[in-house]
């Protein structure tokens, strides 16, 4: 049977779709603007006159990764990319283990450790800037790529709430036929828990990498030295001469975020899913 023709429904898909375009030019036009501007001849901010350089030149690229005594991106890159894989793999650890001991186990003071991580979440995080900066002082980890680590792992086994929803999901029965089986619990969770646990374990990796990759923050509280600065450091010290550079090396610092999220996006958006899930 064919379909009717309904102008009002039409219109309504109509306008659904022009919402869309125009919500994603204005996300992705500041996006545009800077890949054009990594291509600038002039390279200053002040001599962009409309939304198109004058005049194209890959010179910023090779300034870029050839004049390390003025701009030292190759060292600022690899910071970064030591500070962000270190903290995914101790973060991913502790959020999973956190998240499957309150999913799994019984235990006194369990739901007020859920509603106090809820209240704590409520507070912004540069609320303890002053306490920390006191803190990795008293350590002696001020200029140390080591301590922005201990500071991304440490806080990150506040966000399991999601990790546990999915755990939740999974049938007690299994834990139990396990048991009478004669499994201890560390080989329950080695041998049934996380090989169910694949979308979940790619989803919280991702996350705990993307915080320390793109924080500005605590790197520029902790790191003193250029030799130690990560990206987001390095590239806000430039002045407005140099914007062409900062637009070149904000696109590189894209790229590995860009790449793993098409390429993990199924594993993303299933662990997400899973992890709404209310007890």
């Amino acid at each position: 049977m064919k379909a009717k023709f309904r102008p009002a429904r039409a219109f309504k898909t109509a306008l659904v779709y022009l919402l869309v375009l125009l919500v994603s030019f204005i996300f992705a036009f500041p996006c545009i603007w800077l890949v054009l501007s990594a291509f600038n001849a002039e390279g200053d901010l002040l001599t962009l006159d409309g939304f198109f350089p004058e005049t194209y030149s890959l010179e910023t690229f090779r300034r870029l990764f050839t004049e390390t005594n003025k701009y030292d991106y190759p060292r600022w890159f690899g910071n970064t990319l030591f500070v962000a894989a270190v903290s995914c793999v101790i973060s991913t650890f502790l959020v999973i283990a956190v998240a499957y001991t309150i999913s799994r186990y019984r235990f006194k003071s369990r739901k007020s450790l859920m509603k106090a991580t809820l209240i704590l979440g409520i507070f912004p995080n540069f609320m303890n800037m002053t306490a920390l900066y006191v803190i990795m002082t008293q350590l002696h980890l001020i200029n140390n790529l080591w301590g922005l680590i201990l500071l991304y792992s440490s806080g990150s086994a506040m966000g399991f709430l999601v990790q546990k929803g999915f755990f939740d999901t999974i049938p007690s029965t299994i834990y139990d036929a396990a048991t009478l089986d004669g499994a201890s619990d560390f080989r329950v969770f080695i041998s049934i828990t996380l090989p169910l646990s694949k979308p979940m374990i790619v989803y919280t990796a991702l996350t705990a990498f993307v915080w320390p990759w793109a924080d500005f923050m605590l790197p520029s509280m902790l790191l003193v030295d250029k030799s130690s600065w990560t990206v987001a450091v390095g590239l806000n010290s430039l002045d407005d001469s140099e914007f062409s550079i900062f637009a070149a090396g904000s696109m590189f610092v894209a790229v590995p975020i860009i790449v793993l999220y098409v390429a993990l996006s199924k594993y993303l958006i299933e662990g997400g899913a899973a992890g709404a899930v209310k007890e």
